[in-house]
């Protein structure tokens, strides 16, 4: 649906200034389209709730029935203007003359939200504006949509094209520019540019790559599905997909709802990124599986690698057990297993404590541990807002205690993939070398890159200056994934 169909004065089915009676709140017309509205609900719901945009969005609007034009317009309000926002706030700072953590929760997300269309979508200014009043009407009070009038309109008597010279004006220093350039947090920034380093990109090339990450972090992702093997061929899932670069089950797949495509429908293809699929491939992979083995999936939530493990298992003879501590998450585990002829059996246990509890138990284990999320920012753009550093620490002990657990429950010879969607140096190569001071003599590190090389027939790109593997999105087209293998050396 277009801004100006059926719409005068921004106000769907108005006659003309005859027949209306004045506006006032108790007869004025709710002129707010549905993409509109669901994109302000996502937001809002992300930021006072901690939800997921990517699990809440596709729920909204298939409960709304929208068609595919709205449901488009609206995933690019709620993905872009989530990306931006930290942009957009400076803006609505500049705009407003008032800083932004002084604008009440919900009327900062409409002018974000107002903001995007103004500056990045092509929409007409009657129809951001007006509608972004009516949604404060709607949500806010009497004087917040003067507010949100004012403030947008301040933002369109400037150019969309001065906005950014005018921000990064208003920075302080090198990285905080940057910071409202990219729209990305001052400490992710610098979080990245130590983990390029840490890659192998030298000072000559680093501005160049990092300039080139953080535009690959704000460029929407491709659909990526996986075919898993043994329940369907990646040949056989057709309607328009075709065969993706870097991982032999990967497929890309056209834009539009994937639940559209019968092989996601049956479960026997899932929505994943490559980058996952090759974490999973990694362990699964890594040698000839034996018939009998028992493989763990140590933090299994919401079941997209065990997929994978466990299919790649059932072609081997092995046996997968999958762990996820959240029973809403091992929920999801469930049904991404369910098209499996013998579904693999999911505990709901304290991951830290399985060391212990069932020691020299596995032959492969995959921690796929709990992280800052980093490297998946493409696909959840508020997760950049939502982390500080103050929580790498924490997620990194979680981490430790995670490997140190599966180390424990891994057998002899046994094979471990230590996997993050994040290339923070503390969750990656940090991680690597303390569990190896951890557990010396008693665990030695493989060469993931050999064994990737092997999988995706070298089409990736991979370098860096050690055995681990890290994927970058704007070198690989996947999620900043980290791969690490090891295998346990003693009893």
């Amino acid at each position: 649906m277009s801004d100006s169909k059926n719409t005068r004065n921004g106000r769907p089915g108005a006659r003309g200034p005859e027949r209306r009676k004045p506006a006032t709140p108790s007869n004025r017309p709710a002129a707010v389209q549905p993409a509109r509205r669901i994109a302000l609900e996502v937001i809002t719901a992300v930021r006072e709730d901690d939800a997921y945009a990517n699990l809440l969005l596709p729920t909204k609007i298939a409960a709304a029935r929208l068609d595919t034009s709205d449901a488009g317009f609206a995933t690019e309000l709620t993905y872009g203007t989530l990306r931006l926002r930290g942009y957009y706030d400076r803006v609505i700072e500049l705009a407003s003359g008032r800083p932004i953590d002084e604008i009440d929760g919900v009327v900062r997300d409409i002018l974000e939200l107002g903001a995007h269309q103004l500056i990045s979508m092509r929409t007409a200014t009657h129809a951001a504006v007006n509608e972004s009043v009516e949604l404060a009407r709607q949500h806010a009070s009497r004087s917040a949509t003067g507010f949100v009038n004012g403030v947008l309109r301040g933002i369109t008597r400037t150019p969309a094209s001065e906005w950014l010279d005018r921000a990064m004006e208003s920075a302080a220093d090198d990285d905080e520019r940057l910071a409202v350039a990219s729209s990305h947090p001052a400490w992710i920034i610098r979080a990245f540019r130590r983990a390029l380093t840490a890659d192998g990109v030298s000072d000559t090339d680093l501005a160049f790559e990092l300039d080139d990450l953080l535009e690959a972090d704000n460029t929407p992702a491709r659909l990526s599905l996986a075919a898993l093997p043994g329940l369907i061929d990646r040949e056989e899932v057709g309607e328009g997909t075709e065969p993706a670069p870097l991982s032999p089950i990967g497929l890309r797949a056209p834009t539009g709802d994937p639940a559209g495509i019968a092989a996601v429908h049956a479960g026997t293809a899932r929505v994943q990124d490559e980058g996952s699929q090759l974490a999973a491939l990694a362990l699964s992979r890594a040698r000839p599986v034996e018939a009998g083995e028992r493989w763990l999936d140590l933090c299994a939530g919401p079941g997209g690698k065990t997929a994978v493990l466990a299919a790649e298992a059932r072609l081997g003879g092995a046996v997968v057990i999958a762990n996820e501590p959240v029973p809403a998450r091992a929920g999801l585990v469930r049904r991404a297993v369910e098209a499996l002829p013998e579904p693999p059996e999911v505990w709901e246990r304290d991951g830290t404590a399985i060391g212990t509890d069932a020691p020299e138990s596995f032959d492969r284990i995959l921690v796929d541990a709990p992280c800052t999320g980093l490297g998946a920012l493409r696909r959840r753009p508020e997760a950049r807002w939502r982390k500080t550093p103050g929580d790498v620490a924490e997620l990194v002990a979680l981490q430790q205690r995670l490997i140190d657990s599966a180390v424990r429950a891994l057998k002899p010879g046994g094979l471990l993939a230590y996997v993050t969607c994040s290339p923070h140096v503390a969750e990656t190569r940090g991680q690597v070398q303390g569990a190896l001071r951890r557990w010396d003599g008693q665990l030695e590190q493989l060469d993931a890159q050999n064994v990737l090389r092997e999988i995706t027939s070298d089409a990736v790109v991979l370098g860096g200056p050690d055995a681990a593997v890290q994927l970058w999105p704007h070198r690989n087209t996947t999620d900043a994934m980290f791969i690490a293998l090891f295998r346990k050396t003693t009893a």
